[in-house]
C-alpha cells in the first residue's frame, strides 16, 4: 500500500517531524501510537511484536519508558474502542475522507482514544492530535478538518461516549461474519460488550496455601474468590508489586485457562507432557497437583519465563526446548496437555489488536497446524492414556469443528465426553458435544451491584480424548 511506504508508517520520521515531536511533550508517543494502529489494522501486525524491546517499531523503541507506556496505552485503547470511535466519527464527519487517507484516519482514532476514553486534558489531546496531522506530509492538508472534528468531539464527548456501535463494527468484516456464523448475532453482541472493557487480572493461588492463608491473601489483594477457584483483582497494579508475588503464592492465569488441566483428573504421580507449555500456567497447575511434568515449547524466550515462574513458585518440571512436530523421544506419557497455537480470539479483551489483525489465511494455517499437533500428541501417549486438546479461540474451526473431525475420521483418539456430574464446577460451560466451551461473557460478577466489567473470562475450548489400546 502506497500509504504505508516510508515516513512514520515504517517507524521513521522526517527531521521536521523529529523537531516538532521534541518541541511538544507527548507528541512522539502520539505519533508512535498512530503508527502502531496503522500497522495493526492495515498490515495485520501484532501489538506485542511492535512493542518488542529489541525488534519493535523504531518509533516506539526511540521513546523513553514512560512515553513507551503512553504510546502503547493509546494504541490499546484506540483498538479496544475502535468500533465506538468509528461510530462517533461517522456522527461528526459529514464527508468521507479519501480512501487513500488511511494515516489520517488512524491519527484521528489515536486522538479520539485520548479525548473520549483516557484521562488526558481535552486541550492537550486536541492540540497534539492536530499537531500530529499537521506535521505529516501525508495529512497536513487535513489539519483544519482535523482541528474542527477533534474540538467538536471534545465539546460533545459526554454525549458521544453514549453512542453504541453495531456489533460487527468491533471487528474486521471477515471476523465479524465468522463469529456471527459460529455463535449467532445475540452472542456476538455479548462478546462485543465484554471486549470493550479493560481486562481484569485472575490469579491461581498455590495449592500449598492453607484456607486461612488463601483468605488472608485474598484480603491483602482486595481480590474476589471466583467459583472456579481463581482470585480476581480489578485494580490495575504492576503484577510484581502485588502481595504474595515474590513468595510464589500464586501465578497469573485467567480463570478459563485454569480449567483444561482439570480434565485430566487426578494426576498424582503421573508422567504428563505439557505441550506448547510456556509461560507455564498449566505446567504449574499440574506440578502442584503432584504430576511429573515435562514442559515442551519451541520458544526459548518463553521457556525462560516458565523457568522463572517455576523457581518463584518452588515447583519442579523438566523443560524441553523443541518443536513438537520434530521432537524425538522414546518416552510414552500417561497423558498430554496440548494447549495449541490458535487465533487467540478468546483473549480479545486483553489483546484488542486480535480483533483487527487476524485473517482467513491465518485461520486456515492454524487449523492445519492444530491437526498435526493433535496427531503428534497422540503419538506421545501410552495406550489408554489421555490427551486434552485446548486453545483460547472462540472460532469453531479451532474447537468444535476439530473435535467433530476427530470423531469422523479413523484415529487412535476416542472422545471422552465431559458431564456435569463428573465436573460440576463447569456447569453451563460443557457444550452439546461434551466439550468445554467458555465465552468472554461467561462468569458474570458475583454480586448484582458489581459493574459488568468485573465479570467475564477468556474464551476457551477443551476436549478430553483417550488413546485407544
Amino acid at each position: 500500500m502506497a500509504e504505508c511506504q516510508g515516513g512514520e508508517a515504517n517507524g521513521m520520521k522526517t527531521s521536521a517531524q523529529k523537531a516538532t515531536a521534541k518541541a511538544l511533550p507527548g507528541l512522539a508517543s502520539r505519533l508512535a501510537a498512530a503508527s502502531m494502529i496503522e500497522r495493526i489494522v492495515d498490515g495485520h501486525a501484532i501489538l506485542e511484536a511492535l512493542t518488542h524491546a529489541r525488534t519493535g517499531l523504531a518509533a516506539w523503541r526511540a521513546l523513553g519508558e514512560p512515553d513507551r507506556a503512553l504510546a502503547r496505552a493509546i494504541a490499546t485503547v484506540a483498538l479496544r474502542h475502535r468500533g465506538q470511535i468509528t461510530a462517533v466519527l461517522a456522527r461528526l464527519v459529514d464527508r468521507t475522507p479519501p480512501k487513500r487517507a488511511r494515516h489520517l484516519l488512524h491519527s484521528l482514532h489515536a486522538a479520539a482514544a485520548q479525548i473520549l476514553y483516557m484521562d488526558v486534558p481535552d486541550s492537550a489531546a486536541v492540540n497534539l492530535g492536530v499537531a500530529a496531522i499537521a506535521g505529516d506530509s501525508r495529512t497536513v492538508r487535513f489539519s483544519g478538518f482535523a482541528n474542527a472534528v477533534l474540538r467538536r468531539m471534545a465539546r460533545e464527548k459526554d454525549e458521544l461516549v453514549k453512542i453504541r456501535a453495531k456489533p460487527e463494527q468491533h471487528f474486521t468484516e471477515w471476523l465479524a461474519r465468522q463469529l456471527a456464523r459460529d455463535h449467532g448475532r445475540e452472542r456476538l453482541g455479548k462478546i462485543t460488550e465484554m471486549i470493550t472493557y479493560a481486562p481484569v487480572l485472575d490469579i491461581t493461588p498455590h495449592p500449598r496455601l492453607s484456607a486461612a492463608e488463601r483468605d488472608r491473601l485474598c484480603a491483602d489483594l482486595g481480590a474476589t474468590m471466583l467459583t472456579t477457584g481463581s482470585l480476581r483483582l480489578v485494580d490495575h497494579k504492576p503484577v510484581a508489586s502485588l502481595s504474595g508475588y515474590e513468595e510464589g503464592a500464586w501465578w497469573v492465569q485467567d480463570a478459563a485457562a485454569s480449567l483444561p488441566a482439570r480434565l485430566l483428573g487426578d494426576v498424582t504421580g503421573k508422567e504428563i507432557a505439557d505441550l506448547c507449555a510456556a509461560p507455564g500456567g498449566k505446567t504449574m497447575q499440574l506440578a502442584a497437583a503432584g504430576a511429573r511434568v515435562t514442559a515442551v515449547d519451541i520458544s526459548r524466550q518463553r521457556l525462560e519465563r516458565l523457568h522463572e515462574n517455576l523457581q518463584r513458585t518452588a515447583l519442579v518440571a523438566e523443560i524441553v526446548e523443541a518443536d513438537i512436530l520434530d521432537w524425538q523421544t522414546n518416552r510414552k506419557f500417561d497423558a498430554v496437555m496440548l494447549d495449541a497455537p490458535c487465533s487467540a480470539t478468546g483473549t480479545m479483551r486483553r489483546h484488542p489488536d486480535i480483533a483487527w489483525n487476524r485473517t482467513p489465511e491465518n485461520l486456515g494455517e492454524l487449523v492445519e497446524l492444530q491437526n498435526r499437533l493433535i496427531a503428534a500428541a497422540a503419538g506421545l501417549v501410552k495406550p489408554g492414556g489421555l490427551v486434552v486438546y485446548a486453545n483460547c479461540s472462540i472460532l469453531k474451526a479451532e474447537g468444535e469443528d476439530q473435535l467433530a473431525r476427530l470423531m469422523r475420521e479413523t484415529s487412535p483418539l476416542v472422545h471422552m465426553p465431559l458431564c456435569g456430574g463428573e465436573f460440576p464446577a463447569l456447569g453451563e460451560w460443557i457444550n452439546g458435544q461434551g466439550a468445554l466451551r467458555t465465552m468472554p461473557f461467561h462468569l458474570p460478577p458475583a454480586a448484582p451491584d458489581e459493574p459488568q466489567w468485573h465479570g467475564g473470562m477468556d474464551g476457551f475450548f477443551a476436549c478430553r480424548l483417550r488413546v485407544s489400546s
